[in-house]
């Protein structure tokens, strides 16, 4: 038996090496750093911009008579959905779309690699059935590829993985009915043996805390890891090289050791540079919306199981190490058909037009149950239109984009927060309206010092289609919620406004609070020549998981009623 060669050992011992350690220290890196990320915003919100005071004109001194009406508060604790608007139909479809893009993708990517295993095993087992098994377990990426598009609750993340595992039981018992050579054990170990691995250091950077930069940070550490290696490679291939690396590590006063782990060093500082700059590539990208975030984490989890997918075919020769890299071009170039067949849509213009707008506003002090309830309008509402919100610190790290990250990284944190009422003005032109390529349209999120949050909540509920007020541990430390809840009564009319409650709220402060507001609401408000003044509130229960649905169903009927 002929020793390994050269190539192999670097695919089957550096590859594995590379990715592995990346994947691995990607999510302590990328939590550490949102960790500073997030007191970063914290200290730049509670400082002062550069905007003026109120330059409204003060209320008169006259004291205006209540409105004509009570305000009624309509507490619904569910809600059967009636014909669903148009933006709702299209959402549904929107889904349903990507959905069947990423399915078809999946299955060319595991056809490459069920091709590149056919070619070693065509004598044994049944030809037609090794293939469809070796689809099946190569297709696992896609499961994880659908959850994150589709999925906005467990059950619904239970249910397809399901789906997958029933096709897989049913295939490996038709395989070991016409195969006696093949073992239950066998089969449960090749499947372990070639998903266990990446995915979970693809649940890792996954989870919903280090999802936001996971990608940016596996990207770069990448680069980094991959240089350590390749420079020690290279200058191990040369006998000149490394007696000048021994020499100059000498005249450094470093030995043996130290001048191994020097040019491991100054390689990954190197990579690192380039790194940076492909971050960069990436953030422009997405800048320039030719790629949205979903899709960078798409990437990134295609890109580790072809890595590793791979690693098994090296012993065949180096050409084989790059069938993961094949299959991922075959997924990408899939997912580029499909977006454009699947989900023409209208143009631009016009989906920005027609998308309704929704500004999500919310207590604070939420932490978890902020991040599930933004994680469901994520999956669901930005397959309609927009979310416009203002940063806090319950989402500071879950509704970071590339570009917000890449100037934080940079020290250029300060340039995202608005300024002043120019500032505001133009970043509200500058706000990302349209879908992206993959039919998602994207959060725009307003940083504010403490001077400038409450134009820009003034400005962005005036603007928008829906406004969605989450009420849920409301209680009289709130003072900023009282005074948006005032704002909406005053510039919105009800229609466009749900409220969201729970056991947490204290109803009989909200109530009050809300009735004696609406005595003294602005003389200029369109609520105030209603017939009957009407704000639903939708009552959720705190002790089981999130239902989006009666939500995404009353938030589309609020924006359905504004045109």
């Amino acid at each position: 038996m002929s020793e390994p060669s050269g190539a192999t050992l670097i695919a089957t011992g550096m590859l594995p090496f590379v990715v592995l350690v990346s994947a691995a220290v990607t999510a302590p890196v990328s939590m550490a750093l949102l960790a500073l990320y997030r007191r970063a915003v914290l200290r730049s919100m509670a400082e002062g911009g550069e905007a003026r005071p109120d330059a409204r004109p003060e209320a008169p001194a006259t004291v205006l008579p209540p409105p004509a009406v009570q305000l009624q508060l309509d507490i619904v604790a569910g809600l059967v959905p009636k014909a669903p608007s148009p933006a709702q139909a299209q959402a549904a479809r929107s889904l349903r779309r990507a959905v069947a893009v990423q399915l078809a993708s999946g299955i060319a990517y595991a056809a490459v690699l069920a091709a590149a295993w056919m070619v070693f095993t065509l004598d044994s087992g049944v030809p037609l059935m090794r293939f469809l098994w070796l689809l099946v377990c190569h297709a696992w990426p896609t499961v994880l590829g659908i959850t994150l598009i589709a999925a906005a609750a467990r059950r619904q993340r239970l249910q397809i993985a399901g789906v997958y595992f029933a096709l897989l039981l049913a295939l490996a018992i038709v395989a070991l009915a016409r195969n006696p050579e093949l073992t239950a054990a066998q089969a449960a170990a090749f499947w372990l043996l070639t998903n266990a691995p990446p995915t979970l250091l693809l649940l890792a950077f996954l989870r919903r805390r280090v999802r936001a930069v996971g990608p940016l940070v596996l990207a770069f550490m990448v680069a980094a890891v991959t240089g350590s290696q390749v420079t020690v490679s290279l200058v191990g291939q040369s006998e000149a090289a490394m007696r000048t690396a021994v020499a100059t590590g000498s005249l450094l006063g470093l030995g043996g050791t130290g001048t191994f782990f020097a040019l491991m060093l100054g390689g990954m500082l190197l990579a690192a540079f380039a790194g940076w700059q492909w971050l960069q590539w990436l953030g422009r990208r997405h800048l320039a919306r030719r790629t949205s975030d979903q899709a960078l984490t798409l990437d990134a989890m295609w890109l580790l199981f072809g890595v590793v997918h791979s690693i098994g075919l090296a012993f065949e020769g180096l050409l084989w190490t790059f069938t993961g890299l094949v299959a991922f071009a075959a997924c990408k170039l899939v997912t580029h058909i499909g977006q454009r067949v699947a989900t023409p849509g209208p143009d631009p213009a016009q989906a920005q037009d027609e998308a309704p707008s929704l500004l999500l506003l919310r207590v604070f002090a939420l932490g978890a149950r902020s991040e599930r309830l933004f994680d469901a309008l994520n999956t669901r509402w930005l397959r309609a239109g927009d979310i416009s919100l203002i940063a806090g610190p319950d989402l500071a790290t879950t509704t970071v984009e590339p570009r917000e990250f890449l100037d934080f990284v940079g020290g250029r944190l300060s340039r995202q927060f608005v300024r002043d009422e120019p500032d505001l003005q133009r970043r509200l032109k500058e706000r990302a309206l349209g879908p992206d390529p993959d039919g998602r349209y994207r959060v725009n999120e307003f940083f504010c010092h403490a001077d400038t949050w409450q134009p820009a909540m003034r400005r962005l509920a005036a603007g928008a289609d829906a406004v969605l007020m989450d009420l849920r541990s409301f209680s009289p430390a709130n003072q900023g919620c009282q005074y948006e809840l005032q704002q909406l009564l005053d510039a919105v009319p009800l229609a466009r406004v749900v409220c969201l409650i729970d056991a947490t709220t204290d109803r009989a402060f909200l109530e009050a609070t809300l009735r004696r507001l609406w005595q003294s609401v602005a003389a200029d408000s369109p609520n105030r020549t209603l017939s009957s003044a009407r704000l639903r509130l939708l009552a959720v229960d705190a002790s089981r998981e999130f239902e989006v649905g009666p939500l995404l169903a009353l938030l589309h009927t609020a924006a359905a009623r504004t045109g």
